[in-house]
């Protein structure tokens, strides 16, 4: 993808709204001192999307992507994800981009999902306590879901809880907090699929079947 395409003024402004800093500037000063240091370049917007690809949360859309590159379009966005995923199959990475629920999600490549297991323990290892399963399964129903909504409905602090399930990979922030929204998200990981056997959400028992 050509990055000369987009504004690196409105690109660097766009950026370091979101780090909260002072926005890049696309011309340095005509003579800056000697003595001081060149202003920051900023980066380019493959590296930017593949930040918000490692970054991880809900799959990323472009609409999404746009918010943080203005003047990003949809087909930059596609070029650019087909670009990565070509460098990662060259530089023989164990991970790739996969296209999620109208978006994208950085994710292992099959062979090396073990090593994930390794790391968090397969269906065995993930024993969870009973009030983990509640919130799990609200998670999993309600999602996304705040802290205060699951809170709410199981009348208990539920923090502890819930940064557990993110440490063993069966939640993860699906929504952070911003202007609009005021409490981070949660939701479910396709770990949490693969562990109970679902191929997506639509495979959960629907509530009725408890009855």
């Amino acid at each position: 993808m050509d990055d000369d395409k987009m504004s690196a003024s409105n690109l660097g402004r766009s950026y370091a709204e979101m780090l909260g800093e002072e926005a890049w500037e696309a011309e340095a000063p005509e003579a800056p001192p000697a003595a001081e240091t060149a202003p920051a370049t900023p980066p380019a917007p493959m590296r930017i999307l593949e930040a918000l690809l490692f970054v991880g949360g809900a799959p990323l859309t472009a609409p999404r992507a746009s918010q943080v590159i203005r003047g990003l379009s949809a087909e930059q966005f596609t070029e650019a994800i087909d670009e990565l995923n070509r460098a990662y199959r060259r530089q023989n990475r164990p991970y790739l981009i996969q296209p999620r629920d109208q978006g994208y999600v950085l994710t292992l490549r099959p062979k090396f999902r073990g090593v994930m297991e390794k790391v968090y323990g397969g269906v065995r290892e993930a024993r969870l306590s009973t009030q983990a399963i509640d919130v799990l399964a609200l998670v999993a129903y309600r999602q996304p879901a705040t802290k205060v909504e699951i809170d709410s409905l199981r009348g208990a602090e539920s923090g502890p809880l819930l940064r557990q399930l993110v440490r063993r990979g069966l939640i993860q922030v699906a929504y952070r907090a911003d202007a609009d929204r005021k409490e981070v998200s949660y939701g479910t990981t396709q770990r949490f699929l693969d562990l109970f056997g679902l191929h997506s959400l639509d495979d959960l028992p629907k509530t009725q079947e408890f009855v």
